[in-house]
């Protein structure tokens, strides 16, 4: 059951409101002065306060509820705070309302109004208190993975991503290939070097190659090295990847991009552990643990014949896949934070771009937004302006003809963890009106 405090000194509000709220299953309790609310604020947790503007007699200035507001937002700034206010001085509760106070009412109240304002904030309170508790379960289970394996520095608190990373580290200890598949800056290679430094080879090499940056025509040469005068400009014998990497693991990017014949030496080697340099019959022989990443779509390469299937079901032996960071919103701002070399502060409005902006190229265009704001920035923190980012469309209701597309009702829930009441704030509409555009568009009403 929700709880109340009232903080009034006249007690004929105060049983009126009681009345009121007792034939709704919302629990009250009544304070006479500013003194003893904040008293009972100390001995026990409400979800709402109720607050006069006056408590003297013959005094209609409005300070004594002002100075009374400062003090609970000072002590409790999360606990949500109605005013109930005279209209001569109506101006101060509106600027108390600017302050942070959740709403005024002006006496004499409408109790169905009064309720329906009562009932939002109980609800929005409750999805507040249940959003910190995940979040606190959240941040339990990831010191629980950090203090398990090693994760190689990596910043994140989404979901997403710690699914993500827990498979990683569940897959690290045994020696068959994985494949990582996520877009181009969303983090692949940290997961390799955990995979890495998770495994049997930890103290080994691991040894890079990006397959979509090296000519395909060299690309062989640099996998499996090459002898002097293999090719054009080979003056002298040089190693490849898979001899430096031996004891140790080769980590492959965009695989997708492997020429043919490179797709058939790497079966090979991936099934013998055998290859020759280029231009030379010697076999040569490595132990190395592959894992292999691509933002392409292989399966669909391969329906096309510009992928081998053998090949794509050898790497593939287990898959992990790293999705976008705007499906990982959690991971934002301790990414921007992490970014900030001076340790910086993000503006409120800073942070709130940060958070709606799409981020198209991941990971890696959020460190260069960062780093580009950093060196520009002439204050004290990180201002929205200094982001250099596009404004978010702003957020139209039906009332005047528009309204939140599928795509921004999906990012709000994953902001909000799945919880409804707080998504709906995000998005600036009642709860029942996210439920009926959910329906609409087919989102699930779970979690």
């Amino acid at each position: 059951m929700s709880n109340v405090l009232i903080i009034d000194d006249n007690h004929a509000v105060a049983t009126a409101l009681e009345v009121l709220f007792s034939l709704h299953d919302i629990e009250t309790r009544h304070a006479d002065s500013p003194q003893a609310g904040l008293a009972r604020l100390e001995e026990q947790a409400f979800d709402l306060v109720i607050q006069d503007m006056n408590f003297t007699a013959d005094t209609t200035s409005g300070e004594e509820g002002q100075a009374l507001f400062a003090q609970i937002r000072d002590r409790h700034p999360d606990l949500p705070v109605i005013l109930l206010t005279a209209w001569t001085h109506l101006d101060s509760a509106v600027e108390l309302v600017k302050a942070g106070a959740a709403d005024y009412i002006a006496k004499p109240w409408d109790d169905r109004k009064l309720l329906t304002t009562v009932n939002n904030l109980l609800e929005l309170s409750e999805a507040r208190r249940e959003l910190d508790r995940r979040r606190d379960r959240e941040q339990r289970s990831r010191q629980q993975l950090a203090e398990r394996f090693d994760l190689r520095g990596a910043v994140f608190a989404d979901p997403a991503s710690e699914r993500a990373i827990a498979l990683a580290c569940q897959v690290a200890r045994s020696d068959l290939p994985v494949l990582i598949t996520g877009p181009n800056g969303s983090g692949k290679e940290k997961i390799a070097e955990i995979i890495q430094a998770n495994s049997s080879v930890r103290h080994g090499p691991f040894v890079a190659l990006n397959c979509g940056a090296i000519p395909s025509e060299l690309i062989e040469a640099e996998l499996f090295g090459a002898e002097a005068g293999a090719y054009t400009g080979a003056n002298k014998a040089r190693e490849g990847k898979f001899e430096a990497a031996d004891g140790g693991t080769l980590f492959l990017d965009e695989i997708g991009n492997l020429s043919a014949a490179g797709q058939m030496k790497l079966l090979r080697v991936l099934e013998t552990g055998r290859f020759e340099r280029l231009g030379s019959n010697r076999e040569r022989q490595a132990k190395v643990r592959v894992i292999s990443a691509t933002n392409a779509n292989l399966p669909a390469m391969i329906r096309e014949g510009s992928f081998r299937e053998d090949l794509y079901y050898r790497l593939n032996t287990v898959e992990v896949a790293m999705p976008p960071l705007v499906e990982r919103p959690g991971d934002i701002l301790p990414l921007a934070q992490h970014f900030l070399a001076s340790g910086k502060p993000l503006s409120p409005q800073a942070r709130s771009l940060l958070q709606r902006h799409p981020w198209p190229g991941n990971v890696r265009e959020l460190r260069n937004v960062i780093q580009r704001a950093e060196l520009l920035s002439q204050g004290v923190r990180i201002e929205s302006t200094d982001l250099n980012l596009p404004a978010p469309p702003a957020v139209r209701l039906a009332s005047n003809g528009q309204e939140p597309d599928r795509a921004r009702i999906e990012q709000a829930l994953s902001r909000a963890h799945g919880v409804i009441a707080q998504a709906a704030a995000d998005l600036g509409m009642s709860r029942q009106a996210l439920y009926r555009r959910m329906d609409r568009y087919g989102i699930p009403r779970e979690g």
